[in-house]
């Protein structure tokens, strides 16, 4: 969770770009990231692939004013609004993108090519159709910040009351590692993201590292199959809290426009 999802930066950069705030091709470079190349597949009249500006630029002829983000995960449809087909590629990839003012979703398929030493990841991204509706359990950008504040208690809590590794200098020093990279020069969201936006996501990444350091951190006391049970139970609605953060960061500027029409 701590990572920036490719769907994440789709939509990020997707409604900068829709916004008139950034160019095509800068949209596209950031979008694709430190992958070797995006295609987009399934877009209406074009049987074949076609690149992301392209794309972009035919989803916005197609009614399309924003984008929106969906990390879905077992029994939790977060950001989906149907229909089953959409909603079950997207549970695989554990994200989407779903257009705002036209019934189409994206999912990223991503492969691997290259020699060893040199592997590069390749994505293409499918157009489906989607239900018109709210999607599914995503926030207000102010409940968001207000369940992750008590997130951040409850996991460092827990991890404490399991005698996790990462609850001490483990955790510090990763979240000391994410700033440094961070202030390395990640941008956070995009261009036209409100700042509360930006604090938000920032926040409910600190509190997805503390969960994956508490899943995969092993050099605690909590070591036999139930305390790893109790781990899991106790963790998992911490981790549904920052997921549903993170969608409520990245589609606040798609929730702002659309009040705005109302």
């Amino acid at each position: 969770m701590l990572s920036e999802s490719r769907s994440g930066r789709l939509a990020a950069w997707g409604n900068a770009l829709l916004a008139g705030l950034v160019s095509p091709d800068d949209a596209a470079l950031a979008i694709v990231g430190e992958d070797a190349v995006h295609r987009v597949a399934g877009l209406p009249g074009d049987p074949g692939q076609v690149g992301l500006t392209l794309a972009l630029g035919r989803l916005r002829a197609l009614g399309a004013t924003g984008l929106r983000l969906a990390l879905p995960a077992p029994g939790h449809p977060l950001g989906l609004s149907g229909p089953p087909e959409f909603n079950a590629r997207a549970l695989e990839a554990e994200e989407a993108v779903v257009c705002f003012g036209a019934a189409f979703g994206l999912v990223p398929e991503v492969s691997e090519a290259g020699p060893a030493g040199d592997v590069h990841a390749e994505v293409v991204w499918r157009v489906l159709p989607v239900r018109e509706a709210p999607p599914a359990d995503v926030p207000s950008l102010g409940e968001a910040e207000r369940e992750l504040a008590e997130a951040l208690r409850e996991a460092t809590e827990v991890l404490s009351k399991l005698d996790v590794a990462g609850s001490g200098p483990v955790a510090e020093a990763a979240i000391d590692a994410y700033r440094a990279r961070a202030e390395r020069g990640r941008e956070v969201l995009a261009p036209g993201y409100p700042p509360r936006a930006v604090r938000v996501l920032e926040l409910a990444q600190r509190v997805g590292l503390l969960v994956s350091l508490a899943y995969d951190g092993g050099h605690g006391g909590a070591v036999s199959a139930a305390e790893m049970a109790a781990r899991g139970a106790a963790l998992r609605p911490v981790e549904r809290t920052a997921r549903r953060a993170q969608v409520a960061a990245y589609n606040s500027v798609v929730e702002e426009r659309e009040r705005g029409v109302r």
